[in-house]
């Protein structure tokens, strides 16, 4: 298959995988706290990824530790818990939405960290874009002061996605995608997320009732494939692709989002319907023009 062909079939179905997973986090905190939930996302994909970790630790990328370190951390820690924590109080497909703002951070982190060349365009884009979030922050009706916060976790989790896709771009390419992913759950993460989830108390208060194994199914199906598969779909995509291409999964995303979340009963206000549109209306005008790497 070649490169092209296979970048757009990457997009398309990391765009349902991880658009799904905004309405799988909202399911699982049914069930378990936001903690609990970033906590057992992290450590289930370390434990399907281990037997790859073990098998291939000689190609352990130790030259590159920090880099892997930075990636793994930014990518795939600290918004597994930040995502849960918001969506406990904004809907899952205002979360999708939000998250449809990383083309934009890859620009500004890609510009400033990574000599990524800029457009006039694209610095138009991200201003549309940002118009658009200051009108999901304030459009949930009469509570609305009470969502700028979560909106501002879903933004820096995404500016952490961003950080991590321009750092494996750069400086991790000569690893293959899912022995990085295997590295990264399995060995970088997989002892921070033990922390985690036994610090809530899980361990000793968890038993085997119907509740919580229906919430393990659901954090499970998160894991495998909205963490573990995904993420390893990721790595190739950047392989195959640039960092903003790569990026651009999430102006799919939020259609995935909307559909699931208005299957489960939500709605959108027009205020924030008009704030999401503007969102997406952005992110294409900037993808017209490519980053390129000096």
């Amino acid at each position: 298959m070649n490169a092209d062909k296979e970048k757009w079939i990457l997009l398309i179905v990391l765009s349902i995988i991880w658009g799904s997973s905004f309405i799988l986090i909202k399911k699982s905190l049914d069930h378990f706290t936001p903690y609990q939930v970033g906590a057992l996302r992290v450590l289930i994909a370390g434990i399907i990824l281990m037997p790859i970790a073990i098998s291939k630790y000689r190609l352990f990328p130790k030259k590159h530790l920090k880099w892997l370190i930075l990636a793994a951390f930014a990518g795939n820690f600290i918004p597994m818990f930040l995502f849960p924590i918001a969506e406990t109080e904004i809907s899952s497909s205002i979360a999708g939405i939000i998250n449809s703002m990383m083309p934009i951070f890859v620009i500004i982190v890609g510009t400033l960290f990574w000599k990524f060349e800029t457009t006039k365009r694209q610095m138009i884009g991200i201003f549309i874009s940002f118009t658009g979030v200051c009108l999901l922050a304030l459009g949930g009706g009469d509570d609305a002061q009470f969502k700028i916060f979560p909106i501002l976790l879903l933004l820096l989790a995404t500016l952490c996605y961003a950080i991590s896709t321009t750092t494996v771009k750069s400086k991790l390419m000569e690893v293959s995608s899912t022995v990085l992913s295997a590295f990264v759950f399995s060995f970088i993460l997989f002892v921070p997320s033990l922390i985690a989830l036994i610090s809530t108390g899980f361990v000793s208060t968890f038993t085997f009732s119907k509740e919580n194994m229906t919430g393990l199914l659901f954090v499970g199906l998160l894991s495998v494939f909205g963490t573990g598969l995904a993420m390893m779909m990721n790595y190739r995509l950047l392989k195959v692709s640039t960092p903003l291409f790569a990026s651009t999964v999430t102006l799919l995303m939020p259609i995935v989002a909307i559909i699931w979340g208005i299957l489960d009963g939500e709605k959108l206000t027009v205020l924030q319907f008009a704030g999401a549109s503007i969102i997406i209306a952005g992110l294409i005008f900037l993808r017209a023009k490519a980053v390129v790497q000096k």
